[in-house]
Formats: structure tokens, C-alpha cells, sequence
């Protein structure tokens, strides 16, 4: 009886969490390398058109302005580096030209903003999760509330939003309600930076407290929080390696896109602090995809060069280009050496790998002889 009274507990504490569990059908697993995902908060949208004030949101379609932004790569050991990008950013936004970043969804959906932040940071996102606004409140409730320190007195009051903050300086605990205006507030002199600042201080608050044994019980309701509250695009495989990173016991680094102040109220990232920090902290030293790769049609049909490029493109490949060669052969031959020029041979789909010299200048060559597929 006391084993079926436990059984029935648990099962109760995990049922917050089946809908993902199930969805997904994903066993944690340990990946071939690391998954990054682009995390986004939605503003809401409100209905403009109704009787009552203040006005109601609308329901969520997930197609509204992105005002956290947050590139998380996960690697198979738990090590995570996560990448704030202030939602002033200026990028030039794919199909939409120059703009705040936070406009990209908007404009093109989660594909513009996942293109907008390659753009910018070098970086391809292997998937992304969009969050309503009432996700990190509920993902707060279900923790039990978070302590941290709150480094000014914050007031701000939005009829319009509904969004009505008191906070003191200090530390305390926060509940969900509190959580959201902490994470909302701009009114400082710091603007979105300040935002950011705030948002990474709270992430490691809540990640402290799910580390601790005596509060992964309430990691499923936090899951079901998270479950109803966004839309994403991840697969089961990828599902499977950020469980199996997570029981690695995550260690989280912060950083921040680095730049300054422009103008229109715009931030202004530092491109080359920026490709450093990238390089050091979000490379995968096994990914091919910053390599530099040569693709030369040797003996191949007319035009298999330039459909190689754009394949490779579009699976996250930053520089690729197309050489001329006059070497003919009747297998498709990848000169590289490493697990970086077998990962390019998977990509490719068909060939070997070769320890030979390629095309000055490039880390791999890619020569498409006659076992080229047509099309």
C-alpha cells in the first residue's frame, strides 16, 4: 500500500510534464555535439477594439515583437554559454533590410529572427522556442517563486499593459507576478542593457535553485509552465540531447552581445569584440559550418557546384564558395583531415575523405566527381 500511495505521488508531480514527455517521445541522450537553440520572449498583442480598459490581450499567435533575446548553445557535458542580444540591436534582417532586431519576427516569422541573429552573431541556431509573456511568471510560480537581489527600487506603472511594478532594493523572493516586472522594467538609465543585466541575474537565481536536490520535484510543473506557454520547432534528437547535457549538471556562462549606445535609441554591436567572444565561447571545435569550404565540379552534371553551395548554406555553412578545377575523378573526394572534414563528407552525402591538400586558402575542398547526384 505505502509503495502505491509513493507510485501515485509521483506519477501526481509528473504529470505537469507529460504533454512535453509525450510530444516529444525523447529519452535523454548524449548529442554528437552541441544544440543551439534561440530562446525569445513575445510581447503580447491587445485588443484595440474592445469595450473594456484596460484592453485584453489578444490570443497568442507568437508573431509579435521578440523583447528577450537569448542565443543558448548546450554542449553534450552540460557546459552551456548563453548570449543575451538586447532587442535594440541593429541588423540587417533578411527579406526586411536594416532594423531592430526585435522587429525580425514580425517581418518574417521565427526563421527571420533565427536569420537575423546568424546574421549577426555567425552563430546557426539548430532550433528556436518562442515564449508568451506569461511563461517566465508561470515558470516562476511553478518554482515556488525566486530569490535574488534587486539592485534599485523599481516603479512603473502601464494601464494600458496591465503591467504595474513596486519592487525595493534589496534581496528578496519573488513570486511569478513580481518575477515579470523585474524582468520588464526599463526605466533606468541603462534602458535595454539594464534589462539584460536583469534578465541574466535571474536565470541564475532560478538555475541555482533548480541545482538544489530538495527542489527537482518541482522541475516537471516548471516543464508543463514552460510546455503551454510556446512554440517551437524541436525535434525529438534535439530534445533528447538537451535532457541527457541536463543531467550532466548544467554550469551556465552569461555574456552579452557587446556594442554601444547609437542612434534612434538603437544598440550598436561591436562586430569584432563580438566575433571574439563568439569564437570563444560558441565555436564547436568538431562543427565544419565556419570552416571555409572550396566546392570544385570536376566531373560532375552542370550547376552540382552552385546546388552544393546553397545546400550548405542552407544548413548553416558560413563560407562557401565555388573554385574552378580540372581535376576529374569518379567519386566525390573531400580533402580535410579530422572529424570536421568527416562531418562536411555527412553533410555532403556521398564521397570519401582524403588527407591530401585542397584549394589554397580554403580548410576543406569539396571535389564533386561523376557519382554526383543529378539533382
Amino acid at each position: 500500500m505505502i509503495g502505491l500511495v509513493v507510485l501515485a505521488g509521483g506519477v501526481a508531480l509528473a504529470a505537469p510534464a507529460f504533454p512535453f514527455l509525450s510530444r516529444y517521445a525523447a529519452l535523454p541522450d548524449r548529442a554528437d555535439g552541441p544544440v543551439t537553440v534561440l530562446l525569445a520572449g513575445v510581447t503580447p498583442k491587445y485588443d484595440e477594439r474592445a469595450p473594456v480598459w484596460p484592453w485584453p490581450t489578444r490570443p497568442e499567435d507568437y508573431s509579435g515583437l521578440t523583447d528577450t533575446i537569448v542565443l543558448a548553445q548546450v554542449r553534450p557535458d552540460g557546459t552551456t554559454n548563453m548570449l543575451s542580444i538586447p532587442r535594440d540591436t541593429w541588423v540587417n534582417v533578411p527579406g526586411s533590410g536594416w532594423g531592430k532586431i526585435n522587429g525580425s519576427n514580425p517581418h518574417g516569422g521565427p526563421e527571420a529572427l533565427v536569420g537575423a541573429v546568424q546574421t549577426l552573431t555567425g552563430v546557426r541556431a539548430d532550433a528556436y522556442v518562442l515564449l508568451s509573456l506569461n511563461a517566465m511568471r508561470a515558470m516562476t510560480q511553478a518554482a515556488g517563486g525566486v530569490t535574488l537581489d534587486v539592485a534599485q527600487d523599481m516603479q512603473y506603472d502601464d494601464n494600458a499593459g496591465n503591467l504595474h511594478i513596486d519592487l525595493k532594493a534589496g534581496r528578496q523572493h519573488l513570486s511569478g507576478e513580481e518575477a515579470e516586472g523585474y524582468l520588464r522594467f526599463r526605466k533606468d538609465n541603462l534602458g535595454d542593457i539594464g534589462r539584460v543585466a536583469r534578465q541574466q541575474n535571474f536565470l541564475g537565481a532560478l538555475m541555482n535553485k533548480v541545482r538544489n536536490p530538495l527542489n527537482w520535484w518541482r522541475v516537471p510543473g516548471m516543464v508543463g509552465a514552460v510546455d503551454g506557454n510556446m512554440k517551437s520547432n524541436l525535434s525529438r534528437d534535439q530534445v533528447a540531447g538537451l535532457l541527457g547535457a541536463a543531467l550532466g549538471g548544467p554550469r551556465i556562462a552569461m555574456h552579452t552581445v557587446p556594442g554601444n549606445f547609437g542612434g534612434g535609441g538603437t544598440w550598436v554591436a561591436d562586430r569584432a569584440a563580438l566575433s571574439a567572444l563568439v569564437d570563444r565561447h560558441f565555436s564547436d571545435p568538431n562543427d565544419p559550418r565556419r570552416l571555409s569550404v572550396a566546392v570544385i565540379n570536376t566531373a560532375a552534371p552542370a550547376g552540382s557546384a552552385r546546388r552544393l553551395k546553397d545546400r550548405l548554406k542552407g544548413l548553416g555553412y558560413l563560407r562557401v564558395s565555388v573554385a574552378n578545377g580540372t581535376q576529374a575523378t569518379d567519386i566525390t573526394t573531400i580533402t580535410g583531415s579530422g572529424p570536421q572534414a568527416e562531418r562536411v563528407l555527412r553533410d555532403v552525402g556521398y564521397g570519401r575523405v582524403v588527407e591530401v591538400p585542397g584549394v589554397p586558402g580554403a580548410d576543406v575542398t569539396v571535389w564533386l566527381g561523376s557519382d554526383t547526384p543529378a539533382n
